[in-house]
């Protein structure tokens, strides 16, 4: 079964639908296969993968009402090894619907337990909210993780986060971890930037990623267009983040790419071939 990864923050615009967007398109160009969830009503992950909106169209909204299987709802994106559970403005009704409903908080989870074989990482994008939303995400996932600026009151959100991850431990999902946090919009010019990443880093230490995601235009840009910033530029400072952050994922989790695998074979070949050839007689 495919890891289940959340990208998870209650507070808005910290670059958590970026985030999930351009990790899963550059592991899905490692050659990985990967399905984005979109959880949040307002489906930018999907809108930034070049989904036009359409309300008449299945979205993660009808799985988690019981109306659609995810596998019929799954839709393929540009990058052939990426797909897709588009989200719907219909996900705000759900906190409502499904209120009074026993094992609310488990319609994710046994959503995605119907096709996370499928994949090697399934990666779910959240709401800017601790709702009922994002309990069924913290339910469903094994490890999250989490994007935040590095301010002061980024900080208070982070702290917000972990205690209402050790209810969740205590009442559902007694495994879930985070898997680090990143920090996304970085310019090292300030000194709260430097002050805010040194407190985290003595708090969180290895949990911290070693990549950071700066401030770029193209990565601003690329949503408008519908594409993940290395499909939209392949050479801006946004993708050569994303994919450090992919490789840094990758060696956490002991996960190698086809890709990587590949890069890997050709050195070794490469390395072969420049051996010294010996003709007789030798010396």
């Amino acid at each position: 079964m495919g890891k289940i990864l959340g990208v998870v923050n209650q507070k808005g615009g910290v670059g958590k639908t970026t985030t999930a967007i351009n990790l899963s398109a550059c592991l899905a160009l490692e050659g990985l296969r990967i399905l984005l969830v979109d959880c949040d009503p307002q489906a930018n992950a999907s809108s930034g993968m070049g989904l036009q909106r359409d309300d008449n169209r299945h979205s993660i909204y009808d799985v988690i009402v019981g109306e659609a299987p995810a596998e019929q709802v799954i839709l393929p994106t540009e990058i052939e090894t990426l797909w897709i559970l588009p989200g719907s403005k219909n996900l705000t009704g759900a906190n409502v619907e499904l209120a009074g409903i026993e094992g609310r908080h488990l319609r994710l989870k046994k959503a995605l337990d119907q096709v996370a074989d499928k994949y090697d990482l399934v990666v779910l994008d959240c709401p800017p909210a601790l709702d009922l939303l994002t309990l069924n995400v913290l339910v469903a996932a094994q490890s999250l993780i989490v994007p935040m600026q590095a301010e002061y009151f980024a900080l208070e959100g982070v702290t917000e986060l972990l205690s209402t991850l050790e209810r969740i431990r205590a009442a559902f999902n007694p495994d879930i971890f985070i898997e680090g946090v990143l920090l996304t919009m970085y310019d090292d010019r300030t000194n709260l930037a430097q002050q805010v990443t040194q407190t985290l880093r003595e708090y969180f230490g290895d949990g911290l990623f070693k990549t950071v995601i700066p401030r770029n235009v193209r990565l601003a840009e690329a949503p408008s267009h519908g594409k993940p910033v290395a499909l939209y530029d392949g050479r801006s400072r946004g993708t050569e983040a994303y994919f450090e952050l992919a490789g840094e994922f990758l060696a956490r989790n002991e996960m190698e790419s086809p890709k990587g695998k590949a890069r890997k074979a050709a050195a070794a070949a490469a390395a072969e071939s420049k051996k010294e050839v010996k003709f007789w007689p030798y010396s």
